[in-house]
């Protein structure tokens, strides 16, 4: 079996990214999506062997709409021509953080993982926190040759070490961020591999837990806002 059901469908919606054309591609919108929740489910098992945390998932409730929300954007297309998902000991919530996976035709996959979201002020104050308390295990986690080959730690980030912390600290550079994730690319002749992506992906993922495991001990005590 190959993903390409799933990055032909992608391409054709990014083509054709209006309301008419998606209502009359039902069939290959069901195909595709069936394709996805496949690879998430298996990326579930493939994870748990590491990662007991993620097993009790299913893949249906870790997967985020095509749909997208236009009322504040200038980009008034209606879909995401993207099939993702969050796996953590949560689900698909941000928090705790977990593991990401982005379909994109084009270039645009990727692996994730850590915290993507720096709209949760006090999620970004108890990782600095951890971060000035904890700087000799970040330092550790984030210089390891494996992960080197994998990963930079990415954020939005300020231009100043904020006030409150000390300017002079070992990981000075990491408490400027508001968030701290990873991506890792992946062709799109690897993802029509469906072997090869798997067995890329769960690689990926496994050498990600350290980065992951640090941010949830960080973020213990979070608890996301009430709606």
């Amino acid at each position: 079996m190959d993903n390409k059901t799933m990055l032909d469908y992608l391409a054709a919606l990014s083509a054709n990214n209006n309301r008419e054309w998606y209502h009359a591609h039902k069939t290959e919108y069901k195909a595709a999506t069936a394709q996805f929740e496949e690879l998430v489910q298996a990326l579930i098992y493939g994870i748990g062997a590491f990662d007991p945390s993620v097993l009790h998932n299913v893949p249906k409730e870790l997967t985020f709409k095509l749909v997208r929300d236009t009322r504040f954007s200038h980009d008034k297309s209606p879909y995401n021509p993207s099939f993702r998902a969050h796996i953590s000991s949560m689900g698909k919530l941000p928090i705790p953080v977990g593991y990401y996976v982005m379909i994109k035709p084009d270039g645009g996959t990727f692996l994730g993982g850590g915290l993507f979201a720096d709209m949760f002020a006090n999620a970004t104050a108890m990782v600095r926190d951890y971060i000035a308390a904890h700087p000799d295990e970040w330092r550790e986690i984030i210089s390891d040759a494996e992960f080197k080959k994998y990963f930079t730690v990415k954020g939005t980030s300020l231009k100043n070490v904020p006030a409150g912390y000390d300017k002079a600290h070992p990981q000075a550079e990491y408490l400027k961020y508001k968030s701290w994730y990873l991506e890792y690319p992946v062709a799109d002749e690897e993802v029509c591999d469906s072997e090869r992506f798997l067995k890329k992906s769960i690689e990926t993922f496994k050498v990600m837990k350290p980065f992951n495991d640090y941010l949830n001990m960080a973020l213990k005590e979070f608890k996301m806002p009430e709606r």
